[in-house]
This record gives structure tokens, sequence and C-alpha cells, in this order.
């Protein structure tokens, strides 16, 4: 996801969904270069949407989402090895039907952007960006593909992605589909009916801390309207409540998933980020390894850190951190009140020095500097009451 921009404009591009979303009486805004709900101020807004997801299920129109299609051409494993190429992570790994969490990365080794890469097929894979870079990341496989026989295709626009995430969303979306949803484990996919529709991608995936599936529909209006209200019906047991942007990010931050434009950058390296989990460098040669290496061999000069306020007041993102002595270390890459904790907290990166557990620091909330302690992450990690894990990361 990219971070959100406040000023109007004529020339947004918009869901299939919007017009559904303002008469609904969504607060919209402009999401890297979309119309997109905020919150829902009619069904209770941004904390009642929140709490929806972490208690029962809540519902994203994420179709602002990118999506590229890379497959092979007359060779048989083009795909594949141009994957492996743009991806940090090892898509030769990945069954069909699987999905994993990577980034592309610049030869600097910072972020492109970080993606969803599920495998369709022996070489077929789509690849989930996000939505503000959108047009950056087609251009960039595009240009980082074209010495292997692979076919790179924008096939953003041909869905609308629908979220439904929380612990009561395997119930909701068993009642729509002829799927059986508890043999797809977490970050797995297949295709089957859903909402009357033949053939839709079914996800076990999502950008929350909780339990969900993200399904791919076509991206009529009259289609993508209808599956909105079949979704929404059938979770009315469940409490359901359509769900905006601003849900979603503090559902992310509680969980400490990566928002691109803050934890990650085209400024950030992955050894920064804390997401060499996913970088595999046994794998072999990608774009960026080389400077990976380097970076490692230098050794970190900040990391990233999970924040908790202990003085009133709340670390936005930009906010500069300082050690007790009054010394800069550092600077907040997102801030919010957490629904779920009643807390204030944050992510940030400061200085490796000033990074252990405990570890009182000074964020500078306009005029003062306030007292916030280094505390372990994520914040929130939902109780593993099934036997699918909590998912790893989302865009």
């Amino acid at each position: 996801m990219n971070s959100v921009i406040s000023s109007a404009s004529t020339e947004l591009r918009k869901t299939r969904l919007n017009a559904t979303h303002r008469r609904m009486g969504a607060k919209m805004v402009n999401f890297g270069g979309w119309d997109m709900p905020v919150e829902y101020p009619a069904t209770g807004g941004l904390l009642a949407e929140h709490r929806a997801v972490r208690s029962g299920v809540g519902l994203f129109d994420v179709s602002h989402m990118g999506d590229i299609r890379v497959r092979s051409g007359r060779t048989a494993g083009g795909a594949r090895a141009a994957v492996q190429h743009i991806s940090m992570n090892d898509a030769s790994q990945l069954s069909v039907g699987q999905a994993q969490y990577s980034a592309m990365l610049y030869p600097e080794g910072t972020f492109v952007d970080d993606m969803i890469v599920h495998r369709l097929g022996e070489d077929d894979f789509l690849i989930v960006i996000n939505a503000g870079t959108r047009e950056k990341d087609v251009n960039w496989v595009k240009q980082n593909t074209a010495r292997f026989d692979c076919i790179v295709e924008d096939v953003g626009d041909a869905y609308t992605q629908l979220a439904i995430q929380g612990p009561r969303a395997a119930e909701l979306l068993q009642k729509l589909t002829d799927v059986d949803l508890a043999a797809i484990k977490n970050y797995w996919f297949t295709h089957g009916a859903v909402c009357g529709l033949k053939n839709v991608l079914i996800a076990r995936t999502g950008y929350t801390g909780e339990d969900g599936f993200e399904i791919y529909i076509p991206s009529d209006t009259a289609t993508s309207e209808a599956a909105w209200k079949r979704v929404r019906d059938a979770g009315k047991e469940f409490g359901i409540l359509p769900c905006g942007l601003g849900a979603r990010n503090t559902l992310r931050l509680e969980a400490k998933l990566a928002l691109y434009g803050h934890e990650i950058s085209e400024t950030i390296n992955v050894w920064e980020a804390g997401l060499d989990r996913f970088c595999k460098m046994e794998k072999g040669d990608f774009v960026g390894r080389a400077a990976l290496e380097r970076a490692k061999a230098a050794g970190l000069r900040r990391t990233l850190v999970g924040l908790e306020m202990i003085e009133r007041g709340i670390a936005r993102d930009g906010y500069l951190v300082f050690d007790e002595a009054g010394a800069e270390i550092g600077y907040v890459t997102s801030g919010s009140p957490s629904p779920t904790l009643g807390k204030n907290i944050a992510l940030a990166y400061v200085s490796p020095a000033e990074s252990a557990v405990g570890r009182i620091v000074l964020v500078e909330v306009r005029t003062q500097r306030l007292k916030a302690r280094v505390v372990p992450t994520p914040f929130y990690k939902r109780a593993k009451k099934a036997a699918v894990p909590q998912a790893a990361q989302r865009a």
C-alpha cells in the first residue's frame, strides 16, 4: 500500500464499486491516485471497522491493487527465470497454488515495491503490487525481464478484488462458495465458484494480521456490486462491516506489516526493514543481491523498531526520534492510536544502539519531546485457535 494523498483531483481512478461506496456515505480520499473510502461513518467509522475485523469480519474493496501476470513464451521455464530475477524471495520453491511475500529491488538493494507472488502454473505467475506504484512497477518488470522468454501483462483492470478479513471470514465465505476453505492453507489459493461466479481466484491472504481471504472477480460494475452485496448479506449474522483504508492502516500497523513509502522505500534496504526472512540470498543472483551483500558486510546504520508512547501524544509519520540525552537517532515511519491495545503505537527507524527492547526514547510531537518505549513487535498477534498461522505480510 501507498500513503494517503489528501488533495482532490478530477482525474482520480475509480474502482467498479466507487458508486456503491458513495451511496453508503463513505468518506472518500485520494489514495495513490485512486478515489477510495477511508471509512464509513454511517456504520460506525474507523474504530468500529477495526474492531469488526479483530472480533468478527470486515469487507474491503482493494481493487486499486495492481496485478501483473508473467508467463512463459516459447521456452519452458522463461517465466520462472524472470520472476526469480526480479524477486528477492525464491519463487522456484512455490508449488502451483501457493503464494509468497516478496519484493522487487533496485540494484542498490532498496525497494521498488513489495508484492505477493502467486504460482498459477508451472510457468505462470500472478504478482500483486501496490496501488500508487502500479505503472512504475509494470514498467520496471517489463524492463528487467526483457532478456527472458516470457510474456508480461498488466492485468490490474481485469479484477475487482475483495478482502474478507477476520476470525469469522471463513464461515462467511463458505456460505458463498463450493470450495472447501478449510483445505486452503495460509498463503495458498485455488479457483472455484463464489457468489455464483465461476473460476474465481480465492487466496488465503490479507493485510490485517487476521485470518481472511482475498477473492478476484470479473471487474464489470454489475458483477462487482452484486458480489459486494452478497458478501455483506451473508455476513450479517457475523456482524460484518464495510471497511475503509483507515482501518486497513491501523490493522496492518498493529501487525507490523510494511507500508510502501513508510517502512519500505527506494532509500531503505532489506536488512534495515527487517525483512531478511523473505530474502533468499542462497538462491543465486537477482536484482539487488550484490548491493545487499555489501550492505550486510558494512552493518546496519538504522533498524526498524516498535514504539509505545509513555507520555500522552501520538507519534505521527515523519516525527523525529531522540535519545534521552537529546541526540537525534531516527524518525517515525507510521504511528497511530491502537484500537485493539488502547495505546498509542508507532514504527520508527532508529540507530541500532538505541533499538533494544525497553529502551526509553523521545519523540518530537509538535513542540514537545515525549517519552516512548521500544517494545517487541508485532504489537498484536492473533490467537492461534485455528490450524492456520498468522499471515506473514501484505501490500
